[in-house]
């Protein structure tokens, strides 16, 4: 039954992306609503508040306020929190409220700009799309905006897209952290590697600004390899494999799992699914139904993924190593473990 959740929490959506990716980089981000979406941000899709804090702020926006589209009120608050804070940026995120109403966010841009006195983003998230395509909106916006200038190549910099704990499934190695400096000194990188699929529309904007090639994530350098290497996993030589992930790490782990001699790999995603990073058999899943279709009519012997998925199909008599990514189960489990 069409969009009918009987085992699985709603995913993180994509305003989630887009802040994730804001988080570290030093700017105001405000979110466009009235709090409830906030709430959840800062409440379950971002693993990071456990530890450090970002200058995230809700609009705070009351029924009136929106239905009258009170943009004034938004960009004096927005004054306000910059006066107080050194802040490198301002972002304004989107939610369902400023969706339904139809904000002019480019008129919103240029009202913040000038009573700020702040460069000022805007990310046209509507929350109801996913947390990758929030991430990707983001990430486009930061590096359109913000890296301009040409500069001498580093040689051996390599710059690193795609990297925040809703994609990776953890809070991402220390780096692959994006700074605001690394946005702004874009081209001075070698390459640019791509590890999930909201990295890739900006590698090509980089690509076509500056010439920078970019290449995805490879089996030896992704952190979840670990996953399918530890003591005690299931064997896999010879089997028939369906590994459930974002698409550029379901790839590498397909890399490792051919490698020790699994006889077929099919990788599915509940989130983008990029031609370029497409294999023939790969599936795009929407519904519970689909993975259930997918699981027991496909004659897979493992099943790798995040463990949540696993209560979907209890009739599976094969093996499963468990995968998390938290755009998922959240904070449900720890990376590692298994069935």
């Amino acid at each position: 039954m069409r969009g009918l959740r009987k085992y699985l929490t709603p995913f993180a959506p994509d305003q989630s992306g887009a802040v994730s990716v804001l988080f570290e980089l030093g700017g105001i981000v405000v979110i466009c609503d009235a709090g409830g979406c906030t709430g959840n941000i800062c409440g379950f899709d971002e693993p990071r508040w456990r530890t450090q804090r970002s200058a995230v702020f809700s609009a705070g926006l009351r029924d009136m306020d929106a239905i009258l589209g009170r943009d004034d009120k938004l960009v004096d608050e927005l004054a306000d929190a910059a006066s107080k804070i050194d802040a490198n940026f301002a972002a304004i995120v989107g939610t369902p409220v400023p969706s339904v109403i139809g904000t002019d966010y480019r008129a919103l841009r240029r009202m913040s700009e000038r009573r700020a006195s702040l460069p000022t983003i805007t990310v046209d998230t509507t929350g109801m799309e996913l947390y990758d395509v929030g991430a990707s909106k983001a990430y486009s916006a930061i590096f359109d905006r913000f890296a301009t200038e040409c500069l001498p190549v580093d040689s051996g910099h390599v710059g690193v897209l795609g990297a925040n704990p809703l994609d990776l499934s953890c809070i991402p190695p220390a780096s692959w952290s994006l700074s605001f400096d690394d946005v702004v000194r874009a081209s001075a990188a070698e390459k640019n590697l791509v590890v999930a699929p909201s990295g890739l529309a900006t590698a090509k904007l980089l690509r076509e600004r500056f010439g920078t090639p970019y290449e995805f994530l490879r089996a030896e350098e992704c952190p979840q390899i670990l996953l399918l290497r530890a003591p005690g996993r299931p064997p896999v030589a010879g089997a028939r494999v369906l590994v459930v992930q974002q698409q550029v790490m379901a790839n590498a782990l397909r890399d490792e799992l051919l490698a020790v001699g699994a006889e077929s790999v099919t990788c599915a995603t509940w989130f983008m699914l990029e031609d370029e990073l497409a294999q023939p058999g790969d599936v795009r899943l929407r519904e519970e139904d689909d993975f259930e279709e997918l699981v027991y009519g496909g004659g897979f012997d493992v099943l790798v993924g995040d463990p949540t998925l696993w209560r979907i199909v209890p009739r599976f008599e094969g093996a499963t190593i468990d995968v998390p990514q938290f755009a998922v189960s959240g904070s449900l489990f720890s990376i590692g473990g298994e069935r």
